[in-house]
């Protein structure tokens, strides 16, 4: 199984999961698809759109769960980043938890495999 990682605020988050699905941040749902990040990526997505922010949920996603909805498309650099066409389904979410900010004002990760 192959993890990606959706950084979300709380509420947001809260919400999808009343839902039963998330259907995108304003950013995702203007770009016309829903934004995640490898573990690798995860870092750098969090300082470049996240900065300063204390009030984020970091979901991640069996990859495998979305099926052709799940496209990986190059965007900074070349690089390649998943992105899904479509709604996010609790059900394809193996764990969430809070994405807090460190004493240098960077966002703790911790371990991204479990």
């Amino acid at each position: 199984m192959t993890l990606i990682f959706k950084i979300v605020s709380t509420t947001e988050w809260s919400a999808a999961e009343a839902a039963g699905a998330f259907t995108g941040a304003g950013v995702d749902r203007s770009d016309g698809y829903i934004h995640f990040s490898t573990a690798e990526q995860s870092a750098e997505t969090a300082a470049k759109w996240f900065a300063g922010r204390d009030d984020l949920t970091l979901v991640a996603v069996d990859s495998g769960a979305l099926g052709d909805a799940l496209r990986w498309e190059p965007s900074r650099g070349g690089a390649l980043f998943p992105h899904l066409y479509g709604d996010l389904p609790i059900a394809a979410v193996r764990w969430t938890r809070p994405l807090p900010l460190g004493p240098g004002g960077l966002h703790e990760f911790g371990d991204l495999t479990g």
